[in-house]
C-alpha cells in the first residue's frame, strides 16, 4: 500500500473512533456515590461508611459507598447505584442519583467515577454487615466552613528482580526513584478521620457546593 493510500485508510479508520486509556487494565476502575441525606433538623449531611474489619482490602477505612465497575454493568453510573444499594440495603427507589462529579485518577492506579446522590429516607438504611461496620453522617455545612489538613505523599518506583537494567540508559537508578508528590487531605470529625481519596472527593464536592 502506498503511503498516501495508507494514510487515507488510517484517517477513515480513526474517524469517529471512541478513544480509551491504552493501559486501562493497569487501573482499578471504581464508581462511588457521594450520598446526601436530610437530617432530622432538615439540614443536609454526607453519609460515610466504615469498611468491615474482615474485608481483605482497606478494612476499617472510611469511604463512600461504591466499588469495582463489573463487566455486567452498563457503565459507572449503574455500578455506583448497584454497589450503594447492596452496601446500604436500600430499597429500589431509595437512591436518587443527582449527576456525575469529576472523576479522580489516583497515583496508585485507581480511577474513581463519583456521582452525587440523595438517600430518600435515612430510616430505610440497612447496611450489609459483611461489608460495612458502621455508617455515620457529617453535616454538609461542616465541609463548607472548614478546610482539611493538607499533607503530602511521594510515589516512587524501583526495578524488580529480573529487570534488564543493561537495556536502559546508563545511570538509571537501581533503587527507589522518586516520581511524583501528591496531596493527602484529612478531615477530623468527632472520633472519625476522613482522609485520602475520600477526603479528596469530599473537598471537591464541597467546592462545587459553594458555587450553588
Amino acid at each position: 500500500m502506498q503511503p498516501e493510500q495508507f494514510c487515507r485508510t488510517l484517517e477513515e479508520k480513526l474517524a469517529g473512533r471512541v478513544v480509551k486509556i491504552q493501559n486501562e487494565t493497569d487501573y482499578f476502575a471504581a464508581a462511588v456515590v457521594v450520598p446526601l441525606l436530610r437530617q432530622q433538623d432538615g439540614e443536609l449531611a454526607l453519609l460515610y461508611e466504615v469498611r468491615a474489619a474482615q474485608l481483605s482490602w482497606q478494612p476499617g477505612e472510611i469511604c463512600f459507598p461504591g466499588g469495582r465497575i463489573e463487566p455486567g454493568d452498563t457503565g459507572p453510573r449503574q455500578a455506583a447505584a448497584r454497589e450503594t444499594h447492596e452496601e446500604l440495603g436500600l430499597d429500589p427507589g431509595g437512591l436518587r442519583l443527582l449527576g456525575p462529579l469529576d472523576y479522580l485518577v489516583s497515583p496508585i492506579g485507581v480511577i474513581i467515577h463519583p456521582f452525587a446522590g440523595l438517600i430518600a429516607d435515612p430510616a430505610t438504611l440497612r447496611p450489609n454487615p459483611d461489608e460495612v461496620a458502621e455508617v455515620f453522617t457529617v453535616p454538609l455545612k461542616f465541609f463548607l466552613e472548614n478546610e482539611p489538613l493538607a499533607a503530602a505523599m511521594e510515589v516512587a518506583t524501583r526495578p524488580l528482580p529480573g529487570f534488564p537494567i543493561e537495556l536502559v540508559p546508563p545511570g538509571y537508578p537501581k533503587d527507589w526513584r522518586r516520581r511524583s508528590k501528591h496531596p493527602v487531605l484529612f478531615y477530623r470529625y468527632g472520633r472519625h478521620v476522613i482522609w485520602g481519596l475520600t477526603a479528596r472527593m469530599t473537598h471537591s464536592f464541597a467546592a462545587l457546593c459553594r458555587t450553588i
